[in-house]
């Protein structure tokens, strides 16, 4: 079975002396529970896994019942107990936290060296209950969307279907069926993660509202809306501070996510209008009326759909890092993405530029925002493929030797 490159990370992580609680956070579908079960095949210490998923009626009472178990599990290795708990879904148990850190405090009283592993889909709830009651016990392992290496090894699709069909690992059998594809990303990702990981769990007092952004960001992902905008295009009796954050909300959840405008003043930055961008291209092309065939021959839709895969590329990769990810808009100027690390700034233009674009966008940023390195991506440009398969970090510090990729 392929493993993922993230699981030599968490095996790492397992084999270390007990310190911290481990915590493998990220959206639904992305094999977070596949990669906890290949890190127990891979292990020579007890372990018991256990997950909430399917009822919604566990308590602290399971938590407690399922940390018993591996607590058996370990005093079993009478010569030096050791075991692994991997509790799944975590995020499903009201005030899991309190009980979560009671049990670890009990174990680090009596030296007992029962690790830890939790997984969740609901990342701003995980933080959240992480952060309420377990400070300075816990290190989070971001589990991001399925890149295109990952894609192109584990199911040998090209380029062109990884910037169509995202890469949600357990569609990947169903691309050859497009209308039953579409299906199960609506059906059973999008909707399960909406019902499961927002409004089961959150406090929403406009469900249908936090739906109709959703569906909003999935359609015009790349595109700029001010929450005025959106106001409008919604028809709803929301406000700006409600639909910022069911943005939010559904940014935790892995689904889209609004970039902000990116300014040397972080006040203006924070309130800029927000750019959509969805977390995997599947998700705005589920529901698309072009197929994979035809929206190859639509150079417009085809192209905003290549700057859409590459902005899944940044979001993904800079979670859990330090890199911040903007775009920039001045006027009649536009930069597709603007990426930055402490202080070293990365603009970033997709080729063959968009229709009714203006040139000279990079100088005019450089004018107002001062020195940057500028990426051109596509046509006349780095190779799209190659900057996909490229680590984020080896472009923070490019050099604009070759003038072929870079201005």
């Amino acid at each position: 079975m392929y493993k993922r490159p993230l699981y030599q990370k968490i095996l790492n992580r397992v084999n270390e002396h007990r310190n911290f609680i481990q915590v493998l956070a990220g959206p639904r579908q992305v094999g977070k529970s596949t990669l906890a079960q290949q890190i127990i095949s891979s292990i020579d210490i007890p372990s018991h896994y256990a997950s909430t998923s399917g009822s919604s009626l566990q308590d602290a009472e399971w938590i407690i019942k399922e940390w018993q178990i591996c607590r058996q599990l370990a005093l079993k290795k009478q010569d030096a107990p050791e075991a692994l708990l991997v509790l799944d879904e975590i995020q499903n148990i009201t005030n899991w936290s309190d009980t979560v850190k009671k049990l670890w405090d009990e174990d680090s009283a009596q030296n007992l060296n029962l690790k830890v592993l939790l997984l969740g889909s609901a990342t701003l709830l995980i933080q959240s209950g992480l952060g309420n009651s377990l400070t300075g016990r816990f290190e989070v392992i971001p589990c991001p969307h399925w890149s295109f290496e990952e894609c192109r090894d584990a199911f040998h699709w090209s380029l062109e279907e990884y910037i169509y069909f995202g890469g949600y690992p357990g569609a990947a059998s169903l691309i050859r069926d497009e209308k039953r594809w579409s299906r199960y990303i609506i059906d059973s990702i999008i909707e399960t993660s909406i019902t499961r990981d927002v409004l089961l769990i959150t406090q929403i007092n406009k469900p249908i509202l936090l739906r109709r952004v959703f569906e909003l960001g999935c359609h015009y992902t790349g595109h700029i809306f001010s929450y005025q905008k959106m106001l409008g295009q919604l028809q709803d009796a929301g406000n700006v501070t409600t639909l910022a954050h069911y943005l939010e909300l559904l940014s935790g959840a892995g689904l889209v996510t609004g970039l902000q405008r990116f300014s040397l003043d972080r006040a203006l930055q924070k309130a800029s209008s927000p750019k959509f961008q969805v977390f995997n291209s599947a998700l705005a092309t589920a529901k698309n009326h072009l197929s994979f065939e035809n929206i190859q021959q639509d150079p417009e839709a085809w192209r905003n759909l290549i700057t859409c895969s590459i902005g899944t590329h940044l979001i993904n990769s800079a979670l859990g890092s330090k890199l911040e990810i903007f775009y920039w808009a001045e006027e009649n100027y536009e930069i597709d993405f603007v990426i930055r690390n402490d202080k070293s700034v990365l603009t970033l233009m997709v080729n063959p530029r968009k229709k009714g674009g203006r040139p000279g966008a990079t100088e005019a940023f450089f004018r107002i925002c001062g020195p940057h390195h500028n990426l051109i991506v596509g046509e006349n440009g780095i190779p799209i493929d190659e900057f996909l398969l490229t680590p984020l970090d080896a472009w923070i510090d490019f050099n604009s030797e070759n003038p072929k990729k870079s201005a």
